[in-house]
């Protein structure tokens, strides 16, 4: 279950509280701007820095009525302030103020889901290096290739989240940015220097075009980014998901004592973390796909986009915060059983040498096609008859007419699968 309890912090980003405090900063610091112009006396100012505040339930109350949430925020506000209230809003809009906030609070979640990266790559580092020669097989099209080592497939993931803090550190930054411009964008009835007052005050940037609204392709890249970084852990999890796998068991969800994996059969111990993240993903992919259709809008602007939003920027923020809670504790308990990876290696009675077998041969000078032939027939005769591939090789005449039983012997070595694996963790900076 996903509430504002389990993850506060990203929950409180999202809470009507929030989001109203946001909209009164963005007024209060418009107003601000206004008394440096000569627009707004101080002694107001003084009165509505003083006194500007709201309550939920009133704006609720007022809100039935009106059917308008920035008139019902503004009425709340002006009941406590009084008079002076005349100066707040005064040549703005509604997206002013809406949009502005809703900048503001989207780059506080992307920094909450930042640092929740920058958790589980410190995580996933520490498995590469702790595995960084932990031998395990290599699988393309699910049927066993070459070795590979179970570090290595952290390192992999490793430079993806690296590449997903990347790409929400520009995310946050095409969001970060607030509109102070009027009811079309034209600064008709407001001064542009209160725009960058308010931005500079919100830690924003001006958008430097704007018609009533900030430009929903902004909306989009961010929530586009986050669905990649949810893809990017449905991935992940799906490995783990795999590697569970009873026929394999390379790696396992930690157990915790009283947990039940099945309500019929209690030997059952299922990967449903990494379950629910990979089941998680397609909500963030299906949030991006309507923040894509909110781009396009009438004219200066129409609201089928606001209704969307208040959904689907909560959510996926939320959500996707949840995921990487999850994915940091996964990967944090993460049972990883070296022993089983050896045997899986061994599986297939030495088949993953197969490439360095030919590859011997076309450097003693066989054509690549008659090497390919002559250790093809052995590698399917070994695995139809359960034999080791080896021993195939050696009572091989046409082969053993080119290599010494020495020469095949150093060929099936794991370690040479292995030498590169320093240069790749150096070049990664996993060193």
């Amino acid at each position: 279950m996903i509430d504002r309890y389990t993850l506060p912090e990203m929950g409180s980003v999202w809470e009507p509280e929030n989001r109203f405090q946001k909209m009164l900063e963005v007024e209060i610091y418009a107003c601000e701007a206004m008394v440096d112009l000569g627009l707004v006396p101080s002694e107001d100012f003084a009165i509505i820095k003083e006194k500007a505040g709201f309550d939920l339930k009133r704006i609720e109350e007022i809100e039935a009525v009106t059917r308008h949430d920035v008139i019902a925020f503004l009425t709340a506000v002006g009941e406590r302030v009084g008079d002076s209230s005349k100066y707040i809003h005064m040549g703005m809009t509604s997206s002013d103020v809406l949009d502005t906030a809703l900048s503001a609070q989207m780059k506080e979640a992307a920094e909450l889901l930042l640092a929740r990266l920058r958790k589980l790559r410190d995580v996933l580092a520490g498995q590469a290096r702790k595995h960084k020669y932990t031998l395990e097989v290599g699988r393309t099209h699910g049927i066993h290739a070459e070795p590979v080592t179970f570090g290595l497939k952290m390192a992999l993931w490793t430079m993806e989240v690296d590449r997903s803090i990347e790409r929400l550190i520009k995310a946050k930054e095409v969001i970060s940015v607030g509109k102070i411009s009027g009811a079309v964008g034209t600064f008709a009835n407001i001064d542009p220097r209160v725009e960058e007052h308010v931005c500079r005050r919100m830690d924003l940037k001006p958008a430097l075009v704007s018609t009533q609204i900030i430009q929903r392709d902004r909306h989009a890249e961010f929530l586009t980014t986050l669905a990649v970084i949810g893809s990017s852990l449905d991935k992940f999890a799906t490995e783990i998901r795999n590697l569970q796998r009873t026929d394999i068991l390379e790696v396992e969800e930690a157990f915790a004592k009283g947990q039940k994996g099945s309500s019929a059969m209690p030997h059952k111990k299922n990967p449903i973390t990494a379950e629910r993240v990979a089941g998680l993903s397609r909500v963030l992919r299906g949030n991006a796909v309507a923040a894509m259709e909110n781009v396009a809008l009438w004219h200066e602007r129409d609201i089928t986009h606001s209704s969307v939003e208040r959904v689907i920027i909560p959510d996926s923020c939320i959500v996707l915060d949840y995921m990487l809670h999850l994915f940091i504790q996964v990967m944090e308990n993460l049972n990883v059983y070296a022993d089983n990876m050896r045997v899986n290696v061994d599986k297939t009675l030495g088949l993953v040498f197969s490439q360095r077998v030919m590859l011997a041969l076309v450097e003693k000078g066989i054509l690549r096609e008659t090497a390919y032939e002559w250790v093809q027939r052995n590698a399917l005769y070994a695995w139809q008859t359960k034999t080791d591939f080896q021993y195939l090789i050696l009572q091989d005449k046409e082969i053993m007419s080119y290599l010494s039983n020495e020469e095949v012997d150093g060929l099936f070595d794991y370690d040479y699968h292995l030498r590169y694996i320093d240069f790749i963790f150096e070049r990664a900076g996993l060193e």
